[in-house]
């Protein structure tokens, strides 16, 4: 594994409570904290059509969010969302949509008979390496 992400205990209780929570469509939003550990999870709406498996952030939420992040004296250290059918590893559109290089993109499958349902992957220039997550 290239490296690793921390994140706290309850956000990542959160995130899955999330994905269960809206198991029929896919849930997201933006993970931010200082020092190279998540602290905070910022939930977003999904703008994607409600028949189509992805997720999108609407602009205008986007930047609310980003906006919030840097308010609150945080930096964006991951994105995430959950695949509420199949694997929780990056997608063809996933990859294609990795725009924030530097960012940990979380995928949560909010099913209990999976072995990891939380996973993160750092996606640069279309390569996938999974991360190491670190719960502190």
């Amino acid at each position: 594994m290239p490296g690793a992400i921390q994140i706290r205990r309850e956000i990542l209780t959160a995130l899955l409570e999330q994905a269960r929570s809206e198991a029929l469509r896919e849930c997201c939003g933006l993970l931010a904290g200082r020092g190279g550990v998540i602290t905070r999870a910022f939930q977003a709406t999904n703008a994607a059509d409600v028949t189509t498996k992805a997720y999108e952030i609407a602009p205008e939420e986007l930047f609310r969010l980003m906006r919030q992040i840097r308010a609150a004296g945080l930096e964006l250290l991951g994105i995430y969302h959950s695949h509420p059918v199949g694997e929780n590893q990056p997608s063809v559109h996933d990859i294609e949509r990795a725009y924030y290089p530097a960012a940990a993109y979380f995928i949560l499958s909010p099913r209990t008979d999976v072995p990891q349902p939380v996973r993160a992957f750092e996606i640069r220039d279309g390569q996938v390496a999974e991360l190491e997550i670190q719960v502190v």
